[in-house]
């Protein structure tokens, strides 16, 4: 069974689990319940039209997220997290008690009020959502637990959006609704007791109850770090992108595939459903680690299955129509249309659970809440904007399957562009896709790598992708020394560009740039960067060591870091390595899909980097690997 399951069996994270899981399934109960009272019962309570009053009720549910979220970020950074998660538990209790009284009394306005309320409750819980996660579980943890988090949050507003709807209609008073949702307050409560402490990172903080100067400062600590205030976007991207197509299932179901109000609950499941695989499948191709090359491949699933849904739509309504679920399931268009929607759930979770990880990881410990609290207003915000766009280009006369096929070029476009301006994106793309499609990578030794500070990392040389095969399996950044004439190799120069490889050339060529390249290093190696370079000095074409050459004494002579021996095998003989040498005039002996090895040694001291001594230990290293 996944890792990622066994945390739902831990202390630190089976509680909050299941305290963010019902609140996630009330909130929708008692909204998805309102709403369907207000579209069929209008006229037991005001005398506005039920659009405007659906309208309303979702306006005021998402309105607290902008005036609240940047205070809820503050008293995240600044109190014990478990002990405002029990709190906000004990608000929604006194919410639900507010629904109750307003069913009681038939008072609209009341339960405009508590849907407000749970607007408010949400926007505090989530800063104290994904700000807890970094503080309870381990790095190679933290995709597994984001996973179980999105899965659980979309199953839960399945469940209690489908529940809502079902305790709306054949209740038969809807004080049944507000009842229900106490007993799954109270619920919470008693989950979030057992969530262990969080302790405050700025106990100290200063909180300011003013909105819109916070909810500036908040986008500003998020804008600091380049890359996370991209994948905020990203993730306020999705939303958009996501909740346009949820708002338009009622319609898309009724108009365009031709079913019944059951038509619409199953869109919503395969939806759902394609979320959470997706999401739970994130921690076992990613190897339990933050892969954020899984989010390019998202992108491309977002968009490739939201214009194929485009194209499946039926252009005109099946004959019959309303159709029963059974007859709507017997058409085969049907089945397409379903298949779409399960894929762009199930990319959609790879796309958005290494951001959140990624948000979570790099973002500052002190600043975390603050930070996810502006993710949050972004995601309102995207949302509201996306909503506005889609009604404009329906009341223009797009139809819908058009509206999901302008949003899915719109998500290429979007993509394309954040990922010109983070190329690390991509470049992890490549290099996943290289280990887990290509070639199949086998891993030993990679917890020899120092999670933060400087080291030279020493590896044979066997292919043209030796640096892609090694930056896939690191978890940190690498600068790679190479060759200057693999460097300037057409097409893969603007790969290894982005990844700021240093190119080197023999003093021969060019001394000037033998010298820059030793510079950079040690700029590198001084700013706390890890450092790989290929001592033989060339790719092998015998598939056999060549001498080490003592460039690496010279840079640890000059800055002093530890060396992290590393061999490679597998890739000898294989498409990319070199074809020109003797051993390689008979046809190539490994193909697609065969395995390859990295296998990292522990670290030798800069003093014993010798290239003897390190020759040994990386030709020790290849014979470990069967």
């Amino acid at each position: 069974m996944s890792s990622q399951f066994t945390l739902l069996n831990t202390r630190r994270f089976a509680p909050f689990f299941a305290t963010q899981f019902l609140g996630a399934f009330n909130d929708n109960l008692f909204k998805n319940a309102l709403i369907v009272l207000l579209t069929f019962q209008a006229v037991n309570w005001t005398t506005l039209a039920p659009e405007v009053l659906t309208n309303i009720a979702a306006g005021i549910f998402i309105l607290p997220f902008f005036l609240f979220s940047a205070t809820a970020g503050q008293l995240a950074d600044k109190y014990d997290k478990a002990k405002l998660a029990r709190l906000v538990k004990l608000l929604e209790i006194v919410i639900m008690g507010v629904a109750l009284f307003g069913f009681s009394t038939h008072s609209l306005a009341v339960l405009l009020s508590a849907l407000f309320l749970l607007g408010l409750h949400s926007s505090l819980f989530g800063p104290v959502k994904y700000a807890i996660l970094p503080q309870h579980l381990r790095e190679n943890e933290l995709v597994g637990g984001n996973a179980l988090v999105e899965a659980g949050t979309f199953v839960a507003i399945l469940i209690g959006t489908l529940a809502g709807g079902l305790l709306a209609g054949v209740a038969g008073h809807p004080g049944w609704v507000a009842i229900a949702g106490l007993v799954i307050a109270v619920l919470g409560y008693l989950c979030s007791r057992g969530i262990p402490a969080a302790p405050a990172p700025v106990p100290e903080l200063v909180v300011s109850l003013n909105p819109f100067s916070e909810t500036w400062r908040n986008i500003g600590f998020a804008s600091q770090n380049r890359t996370v205030f991209l994948s905020i976007l990203g993730i306020s991207w999705f939303w958009l992108y996501g909740a346009l197509f949820l708002a338009q299932f009622p319609a898309y179901a009724k108009n365009v595939l031709g079913g019944s109000e059951t038509s619409v609950t199953l869109l919503l499941a395969i939806f759902t459903i394609g979320i959470g695989l997706g999401s739970l499948l994130c921690e076992r191709l990613s190897a339990g680690h933050v892969e954020i090359g899984l989010v390019p491949f998202g992108s491309i699933g977002l968009t490739l299955f939201g214009i194929d849904l485009a194209f499946a739509s039926p252009a005109l309504l099946p004959i019959g129509a309303p159709l029963s679920l059974a007859n709507l399931l017997a058409l085969h268009h049907t089945w397409r249309v379903l298949f779409d929607l399960f894929a762009l759930g199930l990319f959609g979770g790879f796309f958005i659970v290494p951001l959140y990880a990624l948000i979570q990881l790099r973002s500052a410990p002190e600043q975390r809440a603050r930070i996810i609290a502006a993710n949050n207003i972004l995601n309102a915000l995207f949302m509201v904007c996306g909503a506005l766009a889609a009604a404009g280009l329906l009341g223009d006369g797009l139809s819908i399957p058009a509206l999901f096929g302008v949003a899915a070029l719109c998500n290429a476009v979007v993509a394309v562009y954040i990922y010109s301006l983070v190329p690390e994106f991509m470049l992890r793309f490549i290099a996943w896709l290289l280990v887990h499609s290509v070639y199949r990578l086998q891993q030993r030794g990679l917890q020899n790598i120092p999670e933060e500070g400087a080291a030279v990392l020493v590896c044979n040389h066997v292919s043209f992708v030796d640096p892609i095969v090694i930056a896939a399996a690191s978890r940190r950044p690498i600068r790679f020394v190479m060759d200057y004439r693999i460097y300037r190799m057409p097409v893969i120069s603007l790969i290894f560009r982005h990844m700021r490889a240093i190119p080197i050339a023999p003093a021969r060529d060019d001394a000037a740039m033998m010298e820059a390249a030793f510079e950079e290093v040690a700029s590198a190696l001084a700013a706390g960067e890890l450092v790989a370079i290929f001592p033989e000095g060339r790719i092998t074409d015998s598939g056999e060591l060549y001498p080490f050459r003592p460039g690496v004494q010279r840079i640890v002579g000059r800055t002093p870091a530890p060396v992290i021996p590393m061999a490679l095998q597998g890739l000898w003989g294989s498409f990319f390595s070199r074809k020109d040498g003797p051993a390689m005039s008979k046809p190539l002996r490994r193909g697609l899909f065969s395995k390859i090895a990295l296998v990292v040694g522990t670290a030798v001291a800069p003093a014993a980097a010798t290239p003897e001594h390190l020759q040994e230990i990386v030709a020790g290293l290849r014979g470990d690997w069967k």
